[in-house]
């Protein structure tokens, strides 16, 4: 059974019961409000034929005097018959001459009594009201007045309206059942189309499909909109993957190639060639960081590399990493601008690995006589590093994709630099998993700056032993270094 079917069921019975509610409600209380109508009236009209008849006792006999203008009721609205307290006939009204039997011969109670009895094909509502006389012995009940009135109106509007009420009712649910399949095809219509699209989708195995966007505000809509963005998600892993395994490939071919091709080269020679030998070695070492910069990234994937994050002195390990980066390039100098006493919560060996990325990678794409500015510093709650060059730069179309894995901007020339694209993800990935970001801006042939957002340790946890170093003095002697060195390349 379809949703659409169960829906319009569960919406159909519940106005059902409503309406059944609803009718049995105003049926019972009209018949009631009715009925009392017109038991009022005969009450009315007991009390007054009580009220006129005379109770006496002949030779202690008690006796009924019925009154004398019982033709009162000449019309045939009321009925009315006295009788002793044995059940006979004793007088009635002019409207029940040739009448002389009980109108109600089970009505005969201690206590007024409304029944409804059937005669010569009528229906009467009846009502029997006891008559007391007050003997020697006490009060004793010496005769009965019965009262009726023909109530096959009431009875028959009480049925008009009880077919009127279940023709509404059927009519009702009826056109609930019709205009329900009506909407609800209408409304649930577009998920047949969603499920229409997707199934395409799988068909066709192409991922650039969307599901058409109808512009609702509803649920639906809402679904379509969240189905095109996992749709879009999925679209761009899938590319990602497919982007992934090629430059893998290609990455691991290229050292392969050119490691085939030397020792190819040596096996033709007789001997080791050691020119040949370097060039083996460097591909050797550009496979090993490859490999290592991809088992890195998998295991982030899977969640399989923790951070051990502790109180960390960062502005030690910006300065260790300001000193390693002295080596990476004699045709390139690097400054230290600004260092700060800095102490972070998180994972040292993680936190030198994204900075040697970050001047790797500025270093990589400055040219000799450039320059590579680093600082450090305090920024509303924040750890402020930036790394800041006078390169090539990065075109604006680049700079969203840049920390995708193994994007380069130019594929040959990064490659002649032994690099694997790997690097800006290892340090995006680093950053976010100490609660930071890192922000890039760029200008084409003027230079890039990364600048690295990460949160500082409190004040309060920040514990300094007694004995511990101050970092200042070596940050003056680093920064006479920078001074010397670029004193030297000018």
């Amino acid at each position: 059974m379809s949703i659409r079917l169960r829906l319009t069921l569960v919406y159909t019975f519940i106005l059902a019961i409503i309406l059944l509610v609803f009718g049995s409600a105003v049926y019972f209380i009209s018949r009631e409000t009715l009925l009392a109508e017109i038991d009022e009236s005969l009450q009315e009209v007991a009390t007054s034929v009580r009220d006129e008849s005379q109770a006496v006792f002949l030779s202690n006999v008690p006796m009924v005097i019925s009154p004398e203008e019982l033709d009162m009721f000449q019309t045939a609205t009321f009925f009315v018959t006295i009788v002793d307290e044995k059940g006979n006939f004793l007088d009635s009204s002019s409207s029940l001459r040739g009448y002389d039997r009980l109108l109600d011969p089970m009505g005969m109670h201690a206590e007024p009594h409304y029944s409804m009895v059937l005669r010569q094909g009528k229906t009467l509502r009846v009502l029997t009201v006891p008559l007391a006389a007050t003997t020697p012995a006490g009060v004793e009940i010496i005769g009965y007045v019965q009262v009726a009135t023909l109530i096959d109106d009431y009875l028959l509007a009480m049925n008009r309206l009880r077919l009127t009420l279940l023709f509404t009712g059927f009519a009702a649910v009826t056109l609930s059942l019709f205009v329900g399949v009506l909407v609800s095809h209408s409304y649930l219509k577009p998920l047949d189309d969603i499920a229409a699209v997707a199934l395409r989708i799988t068909r066709a195995d192409d991922l650039s499909k969307r599901l058409p966007d109808a512009g609702r505000q509803d649920e639906i809509g809402h679904l379509t909109m969240a189905l095109n963005n996992t749709l879009d998600r999925l679209e761009k892993l899938f590319r990602s993957q497919q982007r992934f395994l090629a430059d893998v490939s290609h990455e691991l071919r290229t050292p392969l190639t050119a490691l085939q091709g030397n020792v190819d080269l040596m096996r033709r020679m007789g001997e080791a060639d050691p020119e040949s030998l370097s060039a083996m070695q460097e591909e050797l070492a550009r496979m090993t960081r490859l490999v290592g910069d991809l088992l890195f990234l998998a295991r982030t994937d899977a969640g399989g590399l923790p951070i051990q994050k502790q109180p960390v002195d960062f502005d030690t390990v910006f300065l260790d990493v300001y000193r390693q980066a002295q080596h990476l390039s004699d045709s390139v100098c690097i400054e230290l601008v600004d260092v700060d006493q800095v102490r972070l919560l998180g994972d040292a060996d993680r936190l030198r690995q994204l900075l040697l990325n970050l001047v790797d990678n500025a270093v990589k794409y400055t040219p000799a006589g450039g320059k590579v500015r680093l600082s450090l510093s305090k920024e509303n709650g924040l750890a402020k590093i930036s790394v800041s060059d006078t390169g090539v730069g990065i075109p604006p179309q680049h700079i969203p994709f840049i920390f995708d894995r193994f994007y380069r901007v130019d594929k040959a020339r990064t490659r002649a630099q032994g690099g694997s694209g790997l690097g800006l993800s290892i340090a995006n990935w680093i950053a976010q998993a100490h609660g930071g970001e890192i922000s890039v801006s760029s200008e084409v042939g003027q230079g890039t700056t990364f600048v690295v957002s990460l949160p500082v340790l409190p004040e309060a946890q920040r514990v300094v032993p007694a004995d511990a170093t101050d970092t200042r003095p070596a940050m003056r002697v680093l920064a006479a270094i920078s001074s010397n060195r670029h004193e030297l390349h000018q």
